[in-house]
């Protein structure tokens, strides 16, 4: 571990170098690629070097205790020596989970879709409510929401919203919510105070990059018609509306967002290419999913991971077993709790099977 550790400082040093080198400074995509290594590596460089400089104060304390000292100083050698070694054993943990394997998404925005599936009206309603949960959550982050397409019905909630989250590690935290969300709660057309059970199903899909996915002209149909809003309403007389479709995957992808054609095909253009990627990516690493065994499931959209029950306010992840009683926090976007225990439970399975 300590050998590729040493290996990666070297190479961070040596970023540094060709980041000041003219040459690189004038080559915008060596610029940039170098850039983003060097990024990658700094968390890692810094924990090793915090680490060395904490061994070696252990080996100074250590040498110490041979020395000739009253008792005072040998107890306070001692406690000095007990310190370092929590501090050492500390960040050794802290370098084993910086060393896992990245997924290469992690750092990309998102694409949100949220349908609402079994229950009818309620489970719209809590397309809705989830979509409001996921958007609090990131503007906590400082993140930005974009809506791109939405089917609203008439009494609240979505049967089907989709939507872009942009920031920095917004796929490494909600990568996690990929599956069939579950509510159990009164609904408000009931009068018999019956319990009802709904589901709304969440896709997270990483976004794409052009260079990442090459699309090519003559295997993309668009078409333009009008939009429309909710119960059928005219929202505009131009054909501002774009369906797009991949036709070797017979993907579509239509958006009515935007009042400009042109600003709808863009955002169009964009989840075509984060489903194709993301198609994709599950097909090249099926194999790779089935034996990882991961503790925690990111990619079966059919998977039920969650309940969230309004009687008991109470929300369980069913796939580590964690349950807590703040389902108002939770659906106001405080879900850091569910994600950092989901991020955990990740590593440690990655760990486990590091060691075998």
């Amino acid at each position: 571990m300590f050998d590729r550790l040493q290996s990666l400082e070297d190479r961070y040093e040596r970023l540094n170098e060709l980041l000041s080198d003219p040459d690189v400074i004038n080559d915008s995509k060596k610029l940039r690629e170098f850039s983003k290594e060097q990024s990658d590596l700094t968390d890692t460089v810094q924990a090793y070097k915090e680490y060395k400089d904490v061994v070696t104060q252990y080996k100074d304390a250590k040498s110490m205790l041979e020395e000739k000292l009253d008792d005072e100083m040998y107890e306070m050698v001692k406690m000095e020596i007990s310190e370092l070694e929590d501090q050492k054993e500390e960040l050794e943990n802290r370098l084993k989970i910086l060393l896992l394997p990245k997924d290469p998404n992690d750092d990309k925005n998102v694409i949100m879709e949220i349908r609402g599936a079994a229950g009818g009206d309620e489970a719209a309603l809590f397309a809705g409510d989830l979509y409001k949960m996921y958007s609090r959550f990131a503007e906590a982050q400082g993140w930005k929401t974009d809506v791109i397409e939405a089917s609203p019905t008439e009494i609240g909630g979505y049967k089907e919203i989709i939507f872009t989250i942009n920031g920095t590690g917004a796929y490494s935290k909600l990568k996690y919510e990929n599956g069939a969300h579950r509510v159990q709660r009164v609904p408000t057309t009931e009068s018999g105070g019956r319990i009802h059970t709904s589901t709304a199903t969440v896709a997270v899909l990483p976004e794409a990059e052009e260079v990442e996915l090459e699309l090519h002209e003559k295997d993309i149909r668009v078409d333009t018609f009008c939009s429309s809003g909710a119960g059928g309403q005219s929202v505009n007389t131009t054909a501002s509306a774009v369906r797009v479709v991949h036709i070797p995957t017979n993907t579509v992808v239509t958006c009515q967002d935007e009042k400009s054609q042109h600003k709808n095909k863009d955002k169009a253009m964009k989840v075509l290419r984060a489903r194709i990627y993301d198609k994709m990516q599950q097909e090249q690493q099926a194999e790779y999913a089935e034996n990882r065994k991961s503790a925690v499931g990111t990619g079966d959209r059919s998977e039920r991971i969650r309940t969230y029950n309004f009687p008991q306010s109470r929300v369980t992840d069913h796939r580590i077993g964690l349950t807590i009683q703040k389902l108002d926090q939770v659906l106001q976007g405080k879900i850091d709790e569910i994600i950092d225990a989901l991020i955990v439970e990740e590593q440690a399975s990655l760990m486990q099977q590091a060691e075998q």
